[in-house]
């Protein structure tokens, strides 16, 4: 067995082992192993043999290809794709060859890819998403006129799928750069909303870098350079501006700027109906799901603020499965802090249900676990298998 191989059963042999609430010296008994033995597996310094692996699977009530291979996950057909899209954009300002797709094709396959985005459905854009950036790239060297223009758009809106995937999965230096490929492919499309949607998207590189005050000013900058509100793409684009500036000013520990910004997406929300807007969900329903998330941004003290929106409202089915799940993360959070880990348990089951990709990336929601984990006396089956589905172990 590869040492790499060995590290990743090793690890896998802990989390398992934990999730049932055995200490190696329990687990080294059960399985009739030395301790040494176990404390070896489980560095990834030492392959159990197929008679050490049958028994510690059994001590850990669990079929050895579980500990072997670990669960078919999505993150693994993420990953696997990761590569193929940092060397999609390795060459993104030189033409390739290629034959250039038409148009119409291509805003196909991206709007479908936009709509995996909402959906949560990382797995899906991973796959598709080398493709597009190639063929998106492509179309731009080869068009001219309004054609280059709307190539352009097409290839912000991939760059765009394609780094939710890359941030959502922690992988920071390619979300990084795919936000800079969107941003250079905004700012030739001639289209203020476009640039304003890759100035809203630019913000997880500051949440990133935990640079809150710097992405709040930047933002504060964007909302300035927006086309007026006097349209419905237009408000919804200052609107979904607004709505990011107050959950990052709450990470900024900025209180006002956070009210401020809040209120002023509330006003433009309240003239539009809830829909997507250039890829960006917008409308009353995203605001009340920013209340609470202003609110966990800003910290315990504010934290009743995130309740009370939650006793009056829920976000509804029609909104997107990313956003629904998000809410009801940060809502686990908020019980969390207050005392309430039953709640926030039902909460990120909840989450889960709706957005499993999503919730099992979600840093908030894998914290969240844990804490609930902690908390709990009594050894609750679903609990133990939820902690260990999500990493929090």
């Amino acid at each position: 067995m590869p040492s790499n191989t060995a590290r990743e059963v090793g690890h896998r042999v802990a989390i398992i082992r934990r999730a049932r609430r055995m200490t190696q010296a329990d687990l080294a008994r059960a399985a009739f192993v030395s301790l040494p033995t176990i404390k070896a597996i489980e560095r990834g310094a030492r392959s159990p043999s197929d008679d050490t692996l049958d028994s510690i699977a059994a001590a850990l009530a669990v079929d050895p290809s579980h500990i072997i291979t670990g669960s078919t996950r999505t993150d693994s057909r993420v990953h696997a794709s990761l590569p193929a899209i940092s060397a999609a954009i390795a060459a993104y300002d030189i033409p390739a060859d290629d034959p250039p797709p038409t148009l119409h094709q291509l805003a196909t396959a991206v709007a479908q890819l936009a709509e995996w985005r909402l959906a949560a459905q990382y797995a899906r854009i991973a796959e598709q998403a080398p493709r597009l950036l190639t063929r998106s790239l492509t179309a731009l060297h080869n068009c001219t006129g309004a054609d280059r223009l709307r190539a352009a758009k097409l290839l912000s809106a991939t760059a765009r799928s394609a780094d939710a995937v890359a941030y959502k999965f922690g992988h920071r230096d390619l979300s990084a750069r795919l936000v800079d490929l969107m941003r250079w492919a905004a700012d030739q499309t001639e289209d203020r909303i476009a640039q304003a949607t890759a100035a809203y998207v630019r913000t997880e590189t500051f949440f990133a870098a935990r640079a809150h005050a710097q992405g709040l000013a930047a933002l504060e900058r964007a909302i300035d350079a927006s086309p007026s509100p006097i349209g419905r793409d237009t408000t919804a684009a200052r609107g979904a501006l607004h709505m990011r500036a107050a959950v990052i000013a709450g990470r900024a520990e900025n209180p006002d700027a956070a009210e401020h910004h809040l209120a002023e997406a509330r006003r433009l929300s309240d003239t539009l109906p809830e829909g997507s807007y250039d890829g960006t969900q917008f409308g009353p329903d995203s605001v009340k799901a920013h209340e609470v998330s202003v609110a966990v941004s800003l910290g315990r003290n504010h934290i009743q603020a995130a309740l009370d929106v939650a006793e009056e409202w829920t976000p509804p089915n029609s909104m997107p499965a990313e956003r629904r799940s998000g809410f009801w993360i940060e809502l686990a959070r908020a019980q969390v802090w207050t005392g309430r880990p039953d709640d926030a348990f039902e909460s990120l089951k909840v989450a889960r249900f709706i957005a499993p990709q999503h919730t099992r990336e979600h840093p908030w929601a894998r914290e969240a676990a844990a804490t609930i984990r902690r908390l709990k006396r009594a050894d609750a089956e679903s609990l133990t298998a939820f902690t260990e589905w999500i990493g929090a172990i």
